[in-house]
């Protein structure tokens, strides 16, 4: 933290010998009113990195739910806060809003390149590939479902193996979870054991905890005068050439063993043979660039996001021991003993997934939501955005607008049922984004979220070595992406039997 604060500091002193030299950014358009932003600093005094959405929040409360601020001095972007503003842009007028904008700490990597970082042509051809090739693959069909399964069954038997000493989950979580992706990318499972799986999810944790940490915030401030100087930043890079290496490395697995005459067995496969066919066209966007960097970001989005969600529903159900109580019991009243969870017991189990989906809303996992930019000149609640105008969606505004969910910091699995007790969902529930550019992977998320935390809840139950009252739900960095804090949880066998009740 002291060399964070340094550097800094050091910045800060740099940016006011360059303002005299450098001109700032100029609006172009009727923009919406925010800040004044200061020579090369934008809103730095008003924004403090590492504190970036909280910032944004508090600006919201004098500006309003839509507003400009300047991240330095070459990055001006209008912020969309609650639920209308992000409704209105995102889901009515989706096709302008549909751009990609940047993410600084990961631009130098993905160039523009693969399905996430991708805009126009050659990012309508990724998707509809890439959404196909999933779907051919098992997505959100009983071959995929079949597939979590087994993984849930493998990370189980890995918890068992505890007998109830206290250990951290994070790594476990995340490996099962990348274990699917993997399959879906090398056709590959690896075991958690394996040294070179560890250094890659461990490299996916250190992205992730790099775009988030108070300098990833700073340098998406102020990327141009500091990608050229040495600093935090190349550390977090070091992490995503990892997971490059270890793509580049599978695809040429690949390439050495493709077989062109039978179907595609993953999707390195499937964007190999599709390359094959398209050789002769030379304004293709399936090239070999774009395979690397579509495969690393599904790598590292597939390993990190619904790991960190699970794991901050099992923190809940530590901190509020009842709810885990209910949940135990609904799925012992529901489902037969032995009997493994499936999707279609989501139906059955209102309040399971009411806890599910209340703590992806609590964490909010990407409260800045992904950055976008408008397609083309774009009229939006009066103002003109010109094209190419950057926009902030605040998803954890959304998740978290006091007008949808009454209390909305407190944990309360009540706001996703009924007055019968059936599971409802807001239309404010929006973890994955909406629009054109909503999450490739929310049918598969959403299908690990429910298998691994029944299959858990199934097979044992929770503890930790810690009281209740001592445990936070407070992310311990909170940044692009809300990171669960650490915490030691403690497993033992589920009473399958519970006392039957009388009249």
């Amino acid at each position: 933290m002291e060399a964070a604060g340094t550097w800094a500091l050091l910045l800060v002193l740099l940016l006011l010998l360059l303002s005299l030299t450098l001109p700032a950014s100029r609006a172009r358009g009727h923009l919406p009113p925010g800040p004044a932003q200061l020579p090369l600093l934008g809103n730095l005094l008003q924004l403090r990195p590492g504190a970036l959405y909280s910032g944004l929040l508090r600006l919201s409360k004098k500006y309003g739910p839509v507003f400009t601020v300047h991240l330095g001095p070459w990055r001006r972007v209008v912020v969309l806060v609650g639920h209308k503003a992000v409704q209105e842009a995102l889901g009515d007028q989706a096709e302008e809003f549909s751009g990609r904008g940047t993410l600084a700490t990961l631009d130098q990597t993905f160039n523009g390149h693969g399905v996430f970082f991708a805009n126009g042509e050659r990012w309508r051809q990724l998707r509809k590939f890439t959404m196909l090739v999933l779907r051919d693959l098992g997505m959100g069909k009983r071959e995929g479902e079949e597939l979590i399964q087994a993984e849930v069954q493998h990370l189980v038997e890995v918890f068992q193996g505890t007998e109830g000493c206290p250990f951290d989950p994070s790594l476990l979580l995340v490996q099962a979870t990348s274990n699917i992706v993997c399959l879906l990318l090398f056709g590959l499972r690896f075991s958690y054991e394996d040294e070179e799986f560890q250094a890659v999810v461990r490299a996916a944790g250190g992205t992730l905890l790099g775009i988030s940490s108070p300098w990833g915030q700073t340098y998406e401030m102020f990327s141009q005068l500091l990608q050229p100087l040495p600093g935090p930043h190349t550390q977090f890079l070091r992490h995503l050439d990892t997971l490059v290496a270890f793509t580049a490395q599978q695809v040429q697995r690949h390439q050495g063993n493709l077989d062109t005459s039978g179907p595609a067995r993953d999707l390195v496969d499937a964007f190999l043979l599709k390359m094959a066919q398209e050789e002769q066209n030379l304004s293709t966007e399936f090239t070999e660039k774009n395979l690397l960097m579509t495969v690393t970001y599904l790598l590292f989005a597939g390993t990190m996001t619904v790991g960190a969600t699970v794991r901050y529903a099992l923190l809940l159900l530590l901190k509020y021991p009842e709810v885990q109580k209910q949940v135990q019991e609904e799925l012992m009243r529901e489902l037969q003993a032995g009997q493994a969870p499936c999707l279609g017991d989501r139906v059955r189990l209102p309040y399971t997934d009411a806890v599910l989906h209340e703590a992806q809303r609590l964490l909010a996992l990407v409260p800045m939501g992904m950055p976008h930019v408008v397609t083309r000149t774009t009229h939006f609640r009066g103002y003109t955005l010109p094209q190419g105008t950057e926009i902030f969606p605040l998803l954890g505004s959304v998740l978290h607008d006091p007008a949808v969910f009454e209390q909305p910091e407190e944990f309360n699995p009540g706001r996703f049922l009924d007055v019968e007790g059936r599971f409802k969902k807001p239309e404010a529930f929006l973890p994955y984004s909406l629009g054109k550019r909503v999450c490739l992977g929310e049918g598969l998320a959403r299908a690990e979220l429910f298998l691994f935390f029944t299959a858990i809840l199934q097979a044992f139950s929770l503890e930790s070595p810690s009281s209740p009252d001592s445990l936070s739900l407070q992310p311990a960095v909170s940044g692009l992406f809300n990171i669960p804090p650490a915490f030691q949880l403690q497993v033992r066998p589920a009473d399958h039997h519970p006392t039957v009740q009388t009249r």
